[in-house]
């Protein structure tokens, strides 16, 4: 098991780029499913929920080419369906939670799907009942095998376009329904669709292989089946949480930063959002300019009352946020409260956080109080253990910002999601080493 060890309280400087989007890359390379002609997607981030995607597809018959680190064509003429039906498929399906959007385009292609339970993230029920009422109202046939954990669908006459009106606007629900209805028959209607940009990307995406998408952008798709799909060229948006994430570090630092080429067209209100925390930053061009400060103050709502920043579907607050806004709000001055509405379990890392000095009140699983120490360096080091992607950034950003030294346990963690972090934040003056434990 890997382990951070990093010493706070050193500024950062300098310029960094974020790295092509997660969340972005996982539905793209799930959509090459969909085609037996290649498909060249690009700016793909080295991390390794990603490359254990890619090595699934390949486990699972497409061919996959990597024309440099962050480009690959994939080729899925055919599928292996012995090896879909084999316990090692189920292993590495169920260690990665991406893997639940294979299923959308192999019952559209192929006709049939396997999936067992996936992984991933512990931090609440993330239920699958949107995904798969959606298959079953466009004509598919569904089974749950309860002692293999495993999910089967199967549509062996094809599917049917339908009006669509998903029971919650899930990003990998719209996005397995979207692959499922590019090659029905007929029209598929889409209402409280997810919109992210990562779903607008998928969009584009398959238009560019030939589907009929009417709506992109908003919470109503139209969707007209066609016969077939071809190969496509794609390039990933930056990743939105990355870009978070480095404004985190940059202002629990206190430190002058750059970050280059971040698509500030599709980041929504988060900019504006870390205004509201007293961060002070500066939009140039698609570049943005977090500045020093000696320290920061959160701001109120009009009528003088608590700022609360809370997750809801976009164009709000995106949930992976959530965590870093925390962090940094230990640091201001004032009050704000967290209100994790979506998943239930993923402020329980903040007893790491009270630990180490912030004054923080989990007033339940979804709502914590942070009371903010108005001074930088005011909590000191600990030893902490990543339990999932964002929590793992949010610790990493809090230890940077402590007096003294920290060690994070479990950073397999944050290497799901952020690729080959501790180089990069060295390059920007951060004095953090990775060691095997």
């Amino acid at each position: 098991m890997g382990t951070f060890i990093v010493e706070g309280g050193h500024k950062l400087s300098g310029s960094i780029r974020p790295q092509g989007a997660k969340n972005e890359a996982l539905e793209v390379i799930c959509a090459t499913l969909l085609t037996s002609e290649p498909v060249v997607i690009s700016n793909i981030p080295d991390i390794l929920d990603v490359r254990n995607l890619i090595a699934l597809l390949s486990e699972m018959g497409v061919k996959v080419k990597y024309i440099d680190k962050h480009t690959c064509e994939f080729r899925a003429e055919t599928l292996d369906f012995n090896y879909i039906d084999t316990p090692d498929y189920r292993k590495k399906a169920s260690s990665l939670r991406g893997s639940v959007m294979i299923i959308g385009p192999m019952l559209a292609r192929f006709g049939k799907a396997i999936l067992p339970k996936p992984g991933g993230d512990k931090i609440g029920r993330r239920r699958l009942d949107t995904h798969f009422m959606g298959m079953i109202s466009l004509g598919a046939d569904f089974e749950y095998d309860s002692v293999l954990r495993l999910y089967k669908i199967a549509a062996p006459r094809g599917l049917n376009g339908k009006y669509l009106l998903l029971d919650e606007a899930s990003v990998t629900g719209t996005a397995n329904l979207i692959m499922s209805a590019v090659l029905a028959k007929g029209t598929t209607t889409i209402y409280n669709a997810a919109c992210e940009p990562y779903i607008q990307q998928l969009c584009r995406m398959l238009i560019k292989m030939g589907a009929k998408i009417e709506g992109i952008g908003s919470n109503l798709l139209t969707i007209q089946g066609v016969e077939k799909l071809g190969g496509a060229g794609h390039t990933c948006l930056p990743d939105m949480i990355e870009v978070g994430s480095f404004i985190g570090m940059a202002a629990m630092t206190g430190s002058d930063l750059l970050l280059e080429n971040v698509g500030v067209r599709d980041l929504g209100i988060m900019p504006e959002m870390f205004r509201r925390l007293g961060v002070n930053l500066e939009i140039e061009g698609d570049n943005i300019r977090v500045r020093q400060n000696e320290i920061y103050e959160v701001d109120t709502f009009i009528d003088g009352s608590i700022m609360t920043f809370s997750d809801a579907t976009w164009p709000g607050l995106s949930p992976d946020l959530l965590s870093i806004f925390l962090v940094v709000a230990t640091q201001a001055r004032g009050s704000v409260l967290i209100h994790q509405k979506m998943f239930e379990s993923r402020l329980f890392f903040v007893d790491k956080l009270i630990d180490m000095g912030a004054r923080i009140i989990l007033c339940d699983p979804h709502r914590a109080a942070v009371i903010g120490s108005g001074r930088f360096q005011a909590m000191h080091g600990t030893v902490m253990t990543s339990p999932d992607i964002r929590a793992g950034i949010a610790m990493l950003i809090a230890a940077l910002g402590s007096k003294g030294t920290s060690r994070i346990q479990n950073i397999d963690q944050i290497d799901r999601g952020y690729e080959n972090i501790e180089a990069r934040l060295r390059s920007l003056g951060a004095h953090i080493i990775r060691v095997d434990e």
